[in-house]
């Protein structure tokens, strides 16, 4: 919105991160909202989206699998948690990072946008 002030980890870590890799047609990222929010209309109304401790974005990284392993293109999930580099997990965090691993998923904390395109290839690369 127009006049609000964003923190440095929106303007200094994640929007750059999302910008990095946004556009390749091998990646799909989004921004996951989590917390408690008015409404516009009815102010006492809350609204709650996402789960506590959620990572910041959502991301499919697609890996082609090698010729030995069927040769298919997968897509792998990905939960970048963007954080400057004094942030630090909450504990609730800590708990979603441990339930995306435990599912074979990634989760990383991203702390500018060279680490989300080194994440990517990473990811790609199957070195992970």
């Amino acid at each position: 919105m127009p006049g609000m002030a964003q923190n440095k980890e929106t303007n200094q870590v994640q929007n750059p991160s999302l910008l990095a890799v946004g556009a390749r047609p091998d990646v799909l990222i989004w921004r996951q909202q989590a917390g408690m929010f008015r409404a516009y209309d009815n102010p006492s109304r809350v609204v709650r989206v996402g789960q506590p401790g959620m990572a910041d974005a959502g991301a499919i990284v697609a890996v082609t699998i090698t010729p030995d392993m069927v040769g298919k293109t997968i897509g792998v999930a990905v939960q970048p948690e963007f954080k400057t580099t004094r942030g630090q997990q909450s504990e609730a965090q800590k708990s979603w990072q441990h339930a995306v691993t435990q599912r074979g998923g990634i989760y990383q904390i991203v702390r500018n946008s060279q680490d989300i395109i080194d994440l990517v290839a990473r990811v790609q690369r199957g070195d992970w």
